[in-house]
């Protein structure tokens, strides 16, 4: 892999580098958008003008520039390199950062063992690879920790796990007596193949990031989804934000902070197995409101949908459905698209196959938040910077 270094992409590069958080979805450099429809903009209530103003400026405003300088440019020691689980992301992320993906042989033998081996050089290289552990979670993880052995083998300087989407998150903490707690162990293997650092999107609970024995990077992946609320026409004084249960109210409390301190209200949800939940009630006034659901991700889609009835039945006028990741398990696309939703806004830290679409749906790209990350960490700047990382989460 190099860099490139023809006057356009050159230029190319740049532009999107000091783009505007808002154009995420539109950037030249990451076409990474698929929006499989826009809604219309709703209408002004009572002669208001219709808008949802963000508390903080810098969702709005262009980023600082971030300067790179020719010899920054020819510093061939970046390389990114893409697993199978997303390589759409990985290649926009690529773009974002004016860079070619890095030349890799992945194979399956005729059994299913997976045949790893780099066709370039990354000796003394700062390496990313990029590999959600979405499904199927345990081929796309086994592969992470051979691309992992391979570089470490092949005497790469630093290799930082880029990992989307972490599998395996929701096994956090034993619940129960005689459980594993699947997330440290997952943790310690890409540790023990390896992996110098990690970067990971929006895990399931924060404290997860202490499962990791090695420096942790976690972006939020909300800020995009807050881009985009924030250019639809939708009057602030009736907007509210609504954790589908009480494990989301930290996250879905900053979310509100963002849109103009909007009203939080919370389901209260009880779960009587995995993927089967039960809504009991609404702490919150949602009568008249536009509801907007926000969690860190969407697997069967019981515990949102639930809570849409819940909201449909409180008297809201509208439920939007917020979330980074989109697992989409069956029965997920039956109950998304049940009428219940106004609109579905997810990202592409898991790929969506086309049979998974329908009409509501709308797919935002991480690729520039995600890229941008990856140049930090690389130039050894702070990844702390806002919008990239922080939501302020508690």
């Amino acid at each position: 892999m190099t860099l490139c270094h023809s006057p356009a992409s050159a230029a190319a590069a740049a532009a999107a580098a000091g783009s505007n958080l808002g154009l995420l979805r539109r950037s030249r450099s990451a076409p990474a958008v698929v929006r499989c429809k826009k809604i219309d903009s709703l209408r002004a209530i009572n002669g208001a003008p219709p808008c949802i103003s963000v508390s903080d400026g810098s969702l709005l405003t262009p980023v600082t520039q971030v300067f790179r300088d020719a010899n920054i440019r020819n510093d061939t020691r970046l390389r990114i390199f893409s697993g199978t689980a997303n390589p759409s992301l990985s290649q926009e992320i690529a773009s974002y950062l004016g860079l070619e993906l890095g030349k890799i042989n992945i194979k399956r033998f005729a059994d299913g063992e997976i045949y790893v081996q780099l066709q370039e050089s990354v000796r003394g290289c700062n390496v990313f690879l990029v590999q959600p552990t979405c499904p199927p979670a345990n081929e796309n993880l086994m592969e992470l920790l051979i691309m992992v052995d391979a570089c470490r083998r092949a005497s790469a300087k630093n290799i930082t796990a880029v990992i989307p989407y972490f599998g395996y998150a929701r096994a956090d903490r034993k619940s129960q007596g005689r459980e594993s707690i699947a997330a440290k162990l997952v943790a310690n293997m890409i540790t023990e193949a390896g992996a110098n650092r990690v970067l990971i999107c929006d895990l399931h609970s924060s404290q997860a990031m202490g499962y990791f024995d090695i420096p942790v990077d976690h972006v939020y992946g909300q800020p995009v989804i807050l881009d985009y609320l924030a250019s639809k026409t939708i009057c602030s004084n009736d907007l509210v934000v609504v954790s589908p249960d009480v494990g989301g109210v930290a996250r879905a409390r900053a979310f509100a902070k963002k849109l103009s301190d909007a009203p939080l209200a919370i389901v209260d949800k009880r779960r009587h197995g995995h993927n089967v939940a039960e809504v009991m009630n609404l702490i919150g006034d949602v009568r008249g409101k536009v509801a907007v659901m926000m969690d860190d991700m969407i697997d069967t889609a019981g515990t949102i949908a639930k809570g849409a009835e819940l909201l449909h039945q409180e008297g809201a006028r509208e439920v939007y459905a917020c979330c980074t990741h989109a697992v989409f398990s069956p029965p997920a696309i039956e109950r998304l698209s049940s009428g219940l939703f106004q609109e579905v806004i997810i990202t592409n830290t898991i790929p969506l196959k086309e049979e998974k679409s329908f009409p509501q749906l709308t797919i935002l790209s991480v690729a520039n938040l995600l890229g941008e990350t990856i140049w930090r960490v690389h130039d050894d700047c702070s990844v702390g910077h806002e919008p990239y990382s922080s939501l302020d989460i508690d």
